[in-house]
């Protein structure tokens, strides 16, 4: 019970920097998410060009570490003369990163679609554009709700990552206070419940939303 009382008394300090996470992971997944899809088409494009560009940068991006690119971010570019604060340093590149693996979803999403549909948008009158639009992306969005749902859960926990670059999250409110406190035990398990609490629900969320969408599909 005293263990328990330990924990729950840094629940609000902890709670504080919660909405630091929910901007990084908002913020990062519509950098992904537009990113992704962008990566995506270009890597089902007829231009070679635009093939090998897309597959050479999610090549580099899933084959180094997320936590090299954040310190890369944030302590390289500004040699470079390129300064970012640590907030949207920490968006930029788990929306980066993150992008690089939602490439994917869409475009295994995008190939599922029966290419039948897609010849009778043509025989319609349709143009390519928007058959794309209006008949593809749209049932393509249904079959990658799912993983993106779990990309998005696994982002709200790598935003732990961000404290190495100075972002005052909720680990790194929890490394603060440790260094305090000398509570370590405590400290570090009111921030792994409180993520806990935060992934949980997001969880079923992602579930309900998926059910539904395949209903109305």
């Amino acid at each position: 019970m005293e263990f328990i009382d330990s924990v729950l008394k840094y629940f609000p300090d902890l709670l504080r920097a919660s909405p630091v996470v929910v901007q990084l992971a908002f913020g990062a997944m519509a950098l992904a998410l537009g990113l992704g899809l962008v990566l995506a088409l270009m890597r089902i494009s007829t231009s070679r060009a635009l093939r090998a560009a897309s597959v050479t940068f999610v090549e580099i991006i899933r084959g180094t570490p997320l936590l090299v690119q954040l310190v890369y971010i944030y302590f390289v570019l500004p040699a470079a003369g390129i300064d970012i604060n640590p907030l949207p340093a920490g968006i930029l590149g788990l929306g980066i990163n993150y992008a690089a693996y939602l490439s994917e979803v869409f475009r295994s999403a995008i190939l599922s679609v029966e290419h039948g549909q897609t010849e009778a948008a043509l025989s319609l009158g349709y143009t390519p554009s928007r058959t794309l639009w209006r008949i593809v992306l749209p049932q393509s969005f249904v079959v990658s709700l799912g993983p993106i749902g779990n990309y998005f859960i696994a982002m709200i926990k790598d935003t732990a990552l961000t404290s190495v670059i100075a972002v005052t999250e909720i680990l790194k409110t929890a490394n603060n206070i440790n260094s305090q406190t000398f509570d370590t035990t405590a400290v570090y398990t009111a921030a792994a419940t409180l993520y806990l609490l935060i992934s949980l629900p997001l969880a079923r969320v992602v579930v309900v939303m998926e059910r539904r969408a395949r209903i109305h599909e």
